[in-house]
């Protein structure tokens, strides 16, 4: 065995490295961004859409976990579809969801280069996105433990914010209140705006506070007891996550119920918070955004990084590039570079709406390669046909169908391309079609 062989990944994450990794990934203030957009094509029902998607995206969750319990591998969507259906279909789903952890760094360098340009017009942008790309980039270089330590950080001061936030928003609230308890209950239900169709299309888009909690199961090898931790770790995390969001649009809807009338829907959020806070808490929300998306562009490179060394270990991608991990940090070290050179290059050739909409079309393929992987391997290989068994599966990969099958025009067209370039590759490598030894399967 030769030396770059040898050298193994470190156990040293615990279940809360793992959750506050997932929520980092995600933000604690994932669904600030999406707010105004969610309000208004749900016809002010927000609260509803989050809480409908996090039910969605909890049945994928669950499957991520089996999954995991199953193959703890740090490949991902790509080992378990591999082993479960077919390593040709985990390949094309390793191959879409690294679109998705790439887009995620892109579009975050994108807005944190913006978002400094707001407090420093003059400031290039090109100097922004070369310094954001840098920095994800020697975060990630210095290793796994160092991410866990910025995670907890970064974590615990956004939550300071959010909880801040709240508390304007009750005192706000509470000044004006709602007239009687339907005022009360109308970001869950307005008679005189529900509309099912409408809902439906607000949920498709507030599934966005949730994606990257996939990227839990990425750190299979590098958690203790993996079997127990990354299940409850990817659910917790949608939980939580689930929780924590519907607090937040719930407050920020009763501060400004007017959800036909933001100033600017993009950044809807900020306004609430200027509402309910004044100029003070409209600049600091603006910075805590600003740092949320640091932490969640370089969380997400670490990600991307780690699928491509599942990939390369198993020689689907180049294994002497991909598959080699750094002696010394036990880090994929050349996965690292070879993103944050991508991230860069993205940050500068697209715009940040054309790498949100390319995001969800990798996502949505992997969580249904994911989902199918589940269902094949419990209920069909293991013979284990109780609705514990199913339900999750199905569910999941009904919901992930819909909302892939409604994305737009210029995300399947960016997405297809992405895909076919990755298909022409392993073709030409000769590796799409062959089965490779499938990894140690572990009871559940």
């Amino acid at each position: 065995m030769s030396g770059q062989q040898a050298v193994q990944l470190c156990r040293v994450l615990t279940l809360w490295d793992l959750i506050f990794y997932g929520i980092v990934i995600i933000q604690p203030t994932a669904p600030m961004p999406v707010f105004g957009v969610v309000s208004q094509v749900a016809r002010g029902h927000v609260v509803t859409a989050v809480q409908v998607a996090m039910v969605a995206m909890l049945f994928t969750a669950i499957s991520y976990g089996r999954m995991a319990r199953a193959y703890p591998s740090a490949g991902s969507a790509y080992s378990y579809v591999s082993n479960a259906l077919h390593p040709a279909l985990g390949y094309v789903a390793g191959w879409s969801i690294t679109l998705d952890y790439l887009m995620n760094p892109i579009i975050c360098t994108i807005w944190c280069s913006k978002a400094v340009q707001n407090f420093l017009p003059e400031a290039p942008y090109v100097l922004l996105a070369v310094s954001f790309a840098v920095l994800f980039t020697m975060l990630n270089l210095r290793g796994i433990e160092t991410s866990a330590r910025f995670n907890k950080a970064l974590t615990l001061s956004l939550c300071v914010v959010v909880a801040l936030f709240l508390v304007y928003a009750a005192r706000y609230i509470f000044g004006h209140q709602p007239a009687g308890v339907k005022g009360w209950l109308m970001p869950f239900y307005d008679p005189k705006s529900f509309s099912i169709s409408a809902l439906s299309r607000g949920s498709a888009i507030a599934v966005l506070t949730y994606i990257g909690f996939d990227s839990v199961s990425t750190l299979s090898e590098e958690v203790k007891d993996p079997g127990r931790n990354v299940l409850l770790a990817t659910v917790l995390t949608c939980l939580i996550t689930g929780v924590l969001a519907s607090i937040e649009v719930y407050s920020a809807q009763l501060v400004w119920p007017d959800y036909q009338h933001y100033p600017d829907v993009d950044t809807a959020f900020v306004h609430v918070a200027a509402r309910a806070g004044g100029r003070a808490l409209f600049t600091l929300m603006n910075f805590a955004l600003l740092f949320a998306t640091i932490g969640s562009g370089f969380a997400s490179q670490l990600a991307a990084a780690r699928l491509m060394f599942g990939m390369g270990r198993e020689n689907a991608l180049p294994q002497r590039f991909f598959g080699v991990l750094d002696p010394v940090r036990r880090i994929p070290r050349n996965n690292v570079l070879l993103t944050g050179a991508l991230i860069l290059i993205g940050a500068l050739t697209v715009s940040y709406a054309q790498g949100a909409e390319m995001l969800n079309f990798g996502a949505f393929i992997a969580f249904m390669g994911v989902n199918a992987s589940a269902f094949a391997l419990y209920c069909v290989q293991r013979n284990q046909r109780t609705w514990k068994d199913w339900l999750p599966p199905v569910a999941g990969f009904l919901v992930c169908l819909y909302i892939w099958l409604n994305l737009s025009p210029l995300a399947k067209t960016a997405g297809g391309i992405w895909l076919a370039a990755g298909v022409t590759l392993a073709i030409a490598r000769g590796k799409l079609m062959r089965r490779e030894p499938a990894a140690q399967e572990s009871s559940d």
